[in-house]
């Protein structure tokens, strides 16, 4: 989780724009120099980020911060070659530390840059056994699994590698979060429109940016939704779960069909989770560990009323077999199909917003859903692409490894390739 549970980098990496003529409205190109300059002097400043960005897009990339941890994930670029360029439109594949990125950026009528898609470069597999092989070269424990859920909410699995081994979720817990609140529409207990304001005892640490909102700011449920999913924004997590209840997000956890739900019980909070891992450690998550499991949701609910005080990031992992959440591929098709079931329009909306780099071409797969995790030794990627004749295809990849941190970016960028061809082989798979 460290300060960025989502996990996933390179995607939608809102960055600026180069300096221009005052009369001048920059190019699409004049922002590519900028974005391939900007990579290597990290952080830019709240200031410049302003004068070059479009709100809308820097406000979803999670403000000043988010901005800089995409920049800092991608590391220094340099063009290698340009593909398509118009003026408000460039395509150019970059060289990074970690990999090779196409960087997709759009700007509007001002020059402010309003989209911007990094998504890695690599071969994207055609066969499962070259799938295989590219899951094999990740390193780390591996499960995958590739599936279409069938038109009476089943999953038909296709193919897949320990994928009923459940592993740790990373930010890919929201996915019950968002399905708990689901339930609670259907059932009147909540509305999207209902305002819930911020609590400073809610709050919870990045990734995300409601933290830095005053206590008493109010929103609709649908926008801590929307963060929570688009940019794993963790005290918008923490404040639905507090709203909707542990209990009801435990029960989701077993309505949608997890294999083990009592690994996830109690349900912790991000802060909660934080105040185990980021300070006095080992001292305090071996105490939590050593409860008898009916003592454990009260010792959470004081880890909850703790400040966030004298938390700092940790590199390695940190028992991340014990205090996690905890899910396999089988069991995140069968979140989705949970998801889908509830069919409201406001969960599809939080889900696609962030593609989480899949770059699929839309014409095919007009809807995609995604939501990622991460923490050190952690990374997960699930997506959901429905089909333009309307077929669900999902895929999860789960990489973790209890006693070394991941390459974060490697494995993030060949977990997408393997990601995007384990859909292209699944969208050619006839139902039986």
């Amino acid at each position: 989780m460290k300060t960025a549970i989502a996990g996933v980098i390179a995607v939608l990496a809102p960055l600026v724009a180069p300096a221009a003529h005052a009369t001048e409205v920059p190019t699409a190109g004049n922002q590519l120099a900028w974005v391939i300059d900007a990579t290597g002097r990290v952080p830019v400043s709240d200031t410049e980020l302003q004068q070059h960005i479009a709100q809308v897009l820097g406000t979803a990339a999670g403000g000043t911060a988010g901005i800089n941890a995409a920049l800092t994930g991608l590391g220094r670029l340099e063009v290698e070659r340009v593909v398509t360029e118009a003026p408000d439109h460039v395509e150019a594949v970059v060289h990074g530390p970690a990999d090779d990125y196409l960087l997709d950026l759009h700007v509007d009528q001002a020059g402010l840059i309003d989209g911007l898609r990094a998504t890695p470069d690599d071969p994207v597999p055609s066969s499962w056994p070259e799938v295989d092989a590219q899951l094999a070269a990740l390193g780390g424990r591996v499960s995958f699994g590739a599936s279409e859920i069938l038109p009476d909410g089943r999953c038909r699995d296709v193919h897949g590698v320990q994928d009923t081994v459940q592993r740790p979720l990373g930010s890919a817990f929201k996915l019950y979060v968002l399905g708990a609140l689901g339930t609670a529409v259907a059932e009147h207990k909540a509305s999207w429109s209902e305002q819930l304001a911020i609590r400073d005892d809610w709050k919870s640490l990045p990734s995300g940016v409601l933290q830095n909102q005053p206590a008493g700011t109010r929103l609709p449920l649908s926008e801590y939704a929307d963060k929570m999913i688009s940019i794993s924004d963790n005290t918008a997590a923490d404040h639905l779960i507090h709203r909707l209840g542990r209990d009801a997000v435990q029960q989701q956890v077993t309505a949608f069909g997890n294999q083990r739900p009592s690994a996830n019980i109690p349900f912790l909070t991000t802060k909660a989770l934080f105040e185990l891992k980021a300070t006095q450690y080992p001292v305090r998550a071996d105490a939590y560990l050593a409860l008898p499991r009916w003592a454990r949701p009260a010792a959470v609910a004081g880890l909850e009323r703790l400040p966030l005080t004298g938390l700092t990031s940790w590199p390695e992992p940190e028992k991340i077999d014990q205090l996690e959440w905890f899910g396999s591929p089988d069991d995140i098709c069968r979140a989705f199909s949970g998801l889908q079931k509830e069919n409201q329009p406001e969960i599809g909306h939080a889900l696609s917003l962030n593609d989480g780099g899949l770059g699929l071409d839309k014409a095919k797969f007009p809807a995609v859903w995604f939501k990622g995790g991460s923490e050190p030794g952690v990374l997960t990627l699930n997506y959901l692409a429905r089909t333009a004749d309307g077929r669900s295809l999902v895929t999860s990849v789960m990489v973790s490894d209890p006693a070394a941190p991941l390459d974060e970016n490697h494995v993030t960028a060949r977990g997408i390739a393997v990601a995007r061809g384990a859909v292209a082989l699944l969208a050619a798979t006839l139902r039986p």
